[in-house]
């Protein structure tokens, strides 16, 4: 990647912040020692950054239960120093220079946010915008993303105290716990009228502690001073607006145009955007007509939830867009039943890399449909079991259950429930009423849950 483009991210960033981009902005020399910073200062942007003033609005679509908006301070292009490792070995600190010179993207908010919890989701959401824009891939465990936390605590009516710095947090659940840590350790101070020092501090995720790394310093302790190797950074205007029309669909574009255009929910549309691409993905499904409900539920609940119970992370490679619509296509054109598309998903996931119809082909899981077949298999049960159906005629419907489950047993699972209720029913003189056309009748104990739930919904 080049400086141009580099530039040009930075910018698209900050359009995406909707903060103001100078078209003249300026490189600084920020002074300090401290063994990850090997030529003793930093090149960073102090005095004329690149874009100030942005703002990141988080409300209930985003999992907070009030609407908060985050000031953006200012995005400046900086100069990244090494990595410090505190916790490999017992009282000794590895240094890591591999990016220390390299550029980075550093954003800085305004002192907006009052909570672990709020803190947790601007970062979450500040991760999908940067994806959005292509900026960064967001990942903090890799360290494409790094987040430094300042945290001061105060009694109500009374100024914040000293704030504390804490360094490097890789992940958005270290952000929360060591955001919550401090707190704590800052607020056992103060009751303790134990003085809290401006200080930068790590967080240890084996103990959930927070631990001194340096004392802070001020503004004048860096000694800013303007960059002299490097000239000041000029963008035309023109190029800004171009910018701007090329930035792609923002997040809360995005999430309010699948909510209106497939009629989804608040959890159902934050499930889809919190996993990255699974919005294109769950399009792509549903781009070939089929319907929204089926598309969410298998999307959703079958395929992210076995993934998220295998401990993967969703990726479109892993089952493509083309497989699950397969799947979806067989269980709604009643091909195979719901349990039967479950199989398929699970074969799917662990690594099957054929079509659904290819898998229920070789394996012989088609559902069987045809009422002749399903008509003998239906009279060779009710002839099995004549003190079932006459418990069933006597108008107690929780047996039927039982019956319909004997004629999916007899058939290996592979007889259609909704066909063989309304075949039972006829036999045994009884109306096809819509309740019994939509039962699967899997098994009698089920249908007597239902039956005592529907006894005391009425004694209420």
């Amino acid at each position: 990647m080049d400086y141009q483009e580099c530039v040009e991210l930075a910018v698209k960033t900050s359009l995406a912040l909707d903060a103001h981009v100078y078209p003249i902005s300026s490189f600084d020399r920020k002074h300090y020692f401290y063994p990850d910073l090997p030529q003793g200062y930093q090149i960073t942007q102090h005095y004329e950054p690149l874009a100030q003033n942005g703002k990141i609005v988080l409300s209930p679509l985003d999992g907070l239960d009030y609407p908060l908006t985050v000031r953006i301070e200012q995005l400046q292009l900086e100069q990244d120093t090494g990595k410090s490792l505190h916790d490999v070995y017992p009282h000794l600190t590895l240094l890591d220079l591999n990016r220390a010179g390299t550029g980075l993207m550093e954003i800085v908010t305004k002192p907006d946010m009052r909570s672990s919890k709020e803190a947790g989701i601007l970062v979450k959401k500040l991760q999908a915008l940067l994806r959005a824009v292509n900026s960064s891939d967001g990942n903090m465990d890799e360290g494409s993303m790094r987040c430094d936390v300042n945290v001061s605590v105060h009694e109500p009516g009374k100024p914040f105290g000293a704030r504390c710095e804490l360094k490097n947090l890789n992940s958005i659940k270290a952000v929360m716990d060591a955001i919550d840590a401090e707190i704590e350790r800052q607020i056992t101070y103060y009751e303790s009228h134990i003085a809290v020092t401006q200080e930068t501090r790590g967080f240890d995720v084996s103990t959930g502690k927070t631990f001194r790394i340096r004392s802070k310093e001020s503004a004048p302790d860096y000694r800013y001073m303007p960059e002299p190797d490097l000239p000041r950074l000029v963008l035309d205007p023109e190029i800004i607006q171009a910018l701007r029309e090329s930035l792609p669909e923002l997040p809360d574009a995005r999430r309010e145009r699948i909510m209106q255009n497939y009629q989804l929910g608040m959890i159902e549309t934050r499930t889809l955007m919190g996993e990255e691409r699974m919005v294109e993905y769950f399009e792509s499904v549903v781009a070939s007509g089929r319907q929204i409900k089926s598309v969410i539920s298998w999307t959703i609940h079958e395929l992210l939830g076995r993934l998220h119970t295998r401990g993967i992370e969703f990726s479109p490679e892993i089952i493509t867009a083309s497989q699950l619509g397969s799947v979806i296509d067989c269980v709604d054109q009643g091909h195979i039943s719901a349990k039967v598309g479950k199989t398929v998903l699970d074969m799917m996931i662990e690594g099957d890399t054929r079509d659904a119809d290819a898998i229920v082909e070789e394996k012989g899981w088609k559902q069987v449909n045809n009422r002749e077949e399903l008509e003998t298999m239906c009279d060779d049960i009710l002839a099995k079991y004549p003190e079932k159906m006459a418990v069933v005629q006597k108008g107690n419907m929780g047996v039927l259950g039982f019956l319909v489950g004997q004629v999916m047993k007899q058939s290996q699972g592979r007889a259609n429930p909704v066909i063989v209720n309304g075949l039972l029913r006829i036999k045994m003189g009884l109306p096809e009423d819509s309740a019994g056309a939509g039962s699967t009748g899997d098994n009698e104990e089920g249908d007597k849950k239902k039956k005592k739930k529907k006894k005391n919904n009425n004694s209420k």
